[in-house]
């Protein structure tokens, strides 16, 4: 991950990293209510804490936030299959979490017409 974004081009919204025990959010986004920002903090870090390596909160280009982990090469500890299922346990969890988020990143970052997106919303 270099700045703002990761390897792939995905703008990075948060993450944390086991190994340096840090947590990262992106300035760009100061506009997210405080008790988000706090939400998206603690799922970060508590997902770290139980699986290790490095967690991420990222949009695709249509504005999609996913969810990215990986670890180092030497990292033995670091479960891949628990991390996968943990994944999915948040993606559920959180879904209207990471529904909101991605309209967020569709008006404010990607500045398409609130009333589209809710036209076509409707239409699905």
């Amino acid at each position: 991950m270099s700045g703002n974004t990761t390897n792939d081009g995905k703008i990075v919204l948060c993450g944390s990293n086991a190994y340096e025990k840090k947590y990262y959010f992106n300035k760009d986004f100061d506009r997210i209510p405080d008790s988000i920002k706090e939400e998206l903090n603690i799922m970060s870090v508590l997902f770290t804490e139980e699986v290790g390596g490095i967690f991420l909160i990222a949009f695709d280009e249509e504005g999609l936030p996913i969810i990215q982990t990986d670890s180092d090469a030497d990292d033995f500890y670091y479960d891949e299959v628990s991390a996968g299922l943990l994944v999915k346990e948040v993606q559920k969890k959180k879904r209207e979490l990471f529904e909101a988020l991605g309209l967020y990143y569709r008006v404010f970052i990607l500045k398409e017409d609130p009333a589209q997106i809710l036209k076509s919303l409707g239409d699905e």
